[in-house]
């Protein structure tokens, strides 16, 4: 009897769920990637800021802190921005590391995202600090930075941050609904359905083709084969030496005629 051939599994249907969840992760990634864009547009004017403003007090080159930390999270920004679109992919396709890092990958997101909400506060980060007299006013700084740093740069900052973090925790709850943990769900081994053309089921393990005796439309016969109400025969088999005795049933012999 032959082996069953061994098929390839037939795609699953991917569902909208992380169809969506995966167009969302393409999207917040292409708002981090503009707002590290504008972080590194805006990098030298807020160095020149705050550089003539700590001259000559206690706090002078602290903006070299100030731009080093901008330029970390700019460049944080980009390769979550990066790791976004990979897990995108691999989300579409149905695999299910790529869903666990996404988890883990976007919720870094949205803690990039929420800093860059928060991040006109950080503009005016140390002002406050040192000696009474010896720094700059907080206000003063904010001023100077609001006046010299182009007008759309906060505005841009602001809507990018806002829209990537509601997509990323949209993409996050949809990777986790029911759908998607049956899309990602490992299939055993043999589930799908044969192609054509493959090995035909065992006897009687077809539940669309009934065995003898089971269906009461088609008769059970002896193992012999032999229809039931078929009279016993009285030929001997084959190779069966004759008998000495003969047959009761043999009709009498007719008497001799006179």
């Amino acid at each position: 009897m032959s082996e069953p051939a061994n098929f390839a599994p037939t795609a699953r249907p991917r569902p909208s769920t992380v169809t969506y969840a995966s167009y969302l992760l393409y999207l917040a990634a292409a708002l981090i990637v503009v707002t590290a864009a504008v972080s590194f547009a805006t990098l030298g004017t807020i160095s020149t800021i705050f550089e003539e403003e700590y001259a000559g007090t206690s706090l002078e080159g602290a903006e070299g802190f100030i731009v080093g930390a901008t330029v970390f999270s700019a460049v944080l920004q980009l390769l979550i921005a990066i790791g976004l679109v990979v897990l995108g992919l691999l989300n579409a396709q149905g695999r299910n590391g790529a869903r666990i890092a996404t988890w883990v990958v976007a919720g870094l997101g949205v803690c990039c995202s929420g800093l860059g909400v928060g991040g006109s506060a950080f503009s005016g980060m140390g002002a406050g600090t040192g000696s009474a007299g010896d720094v700059p006013d907080a206000a003063e700084v904010q001023r100077r930075l609001e006046a010299e740093l182009p007008s759309w740069s906060e505005p841009v900052s602001m809507i990018c941050s806002v829209i990537a973090l509601l997509a990323l925790i949209a993409a996050i709850i949809l990777l986790a609904l029911p759908a998607s943990n049956e899309f990602f769900r490992k299939q055993p081994a043999g589930a799908e359905p044969p192609l054509p053309g493959g090995a035909y089921p065992a006897a009687g393990t077809d539940p669309g083709y009934p065995t003898a005796g089971t269906d009461p439309g088609y008769p059970s016969y002896p193992p012999t084969g032999t229809p039931p109400g078929t009279p016993p025969s009285t030929n001997p088999p084959p190779g069966t030496p004759p008998s000495d005795n003969p047959p009761t049933n043999r009709p009498p012999e007719n008497p001799p005629a006179n």
